[in-house]
């Protein structure tokens, strides 16, 4: 599978304040990378380092291009603040082709029809001109999803997808990103380590350092040995899969 972009030896913080040390990573193509932690463990810092809103202190973050522009779709927290923004559901699912388009750029039919397509994709096409202020969190974060997908990225990165969602939209979410990951690479950083091993392929263990775990069956011995302050909680039978081996190697 080829590479989409590469942490080598990053570190990173804010000031003089390290969070993440030495992080050694690697992200291909069809990924689905569960990253899990405890709050302050520098979650959000790997997020920025790899989005390049935070330049890594000492290593290096390497994206590799393959002609498409549009490398990584981002999810981000939806919160309260965006929803006193006077714009409509179609247009925020829209803004999502502003950086392959420039920020004047006039949207076409082709890019409405795209827009469209993904509304009803989210199960919200009937809500296209209302404006985002009208909207309960699940459906934000279907538009905010829409929003991050409509550039065909080859990564999207959620951050913390079910803090905001209710069990109906949860389930479907999962099954989206099912589908999403035929097309792209996840990034899932999560709270709920239980919910999302099921649905992973791996997990990364973030905790000022970061553990790559090859598989998405994790031990509460493994979380320990990784440094990793996690109770592992399976909401009553949780069903574990099995995947077949990867045809890549993930070097450590």
């Amino acid at each position: 599978m080829p590479e989409i972009l590469q942490l080598i030896d990053a570190s990173a913080g804010y000031n003089d304040d390290v969070i993440l040390r030495n992080v050694n990573l690697t992200i291909f193509d069809q990924d689905y990378i569960g990253v899990i932690g405890p709050n302050g463990g520098g979650k959000t810092t790997l997020v920025k380092l790899i989005l390049g809103l935070l330049k890594p202190m000492q290593g290096e973050v390497k994206y590799y291009a393959s002609g498409n522009t549009n490398l990584i779709g981002y999810l981000p927290q939806v919160s309260q603040t965006d929803k006193n923004f006077p714009i409509t559901v179609l247009e925020v699912v829209l803004s999502g082709l502003m950086s392959s388009k420039g920020k004047h750029a006039r949207y076409n039919k082709s890019d409405k029809a795209k827009a469209l397509n993904i509304l009803q994709m989210m199960g919200v096409a009937h809500l296209r001109d209302k404006s985002i202020g009208q909207l309960s969190g699940g459906q934000m974060q279907r538009v905010f999803l829409g929003r991050a997908i409509i550039s065909e990225p080859r990564l999207l990165i959620l951050d913390e997808p079910n803090t905001f969602v209710d069990n109906k939209f949860e389930h479907d979410l999962y099954e989206l990103l099912h589908q999403l990951n035929h097309k792209m690479a996840i990034l899932m950083v999560s709270h709920d380590v239980g919910t999302i091993t099921t649905h992973v392929k791996t997990i990364a263990c973030v905790n000022r350092n970061l553990h790559y775990h090859k598989s998405n069956i994790i031990t509460q011995s493994q979380l320990t040995a990784y440094n990793c302050p996690i109770q592992l909680i399976t909401h009553g039978d949780v069903p574990h899969t099995v995947l077949g081996e990867h045809h890549h190697h993930h070097h450590d």
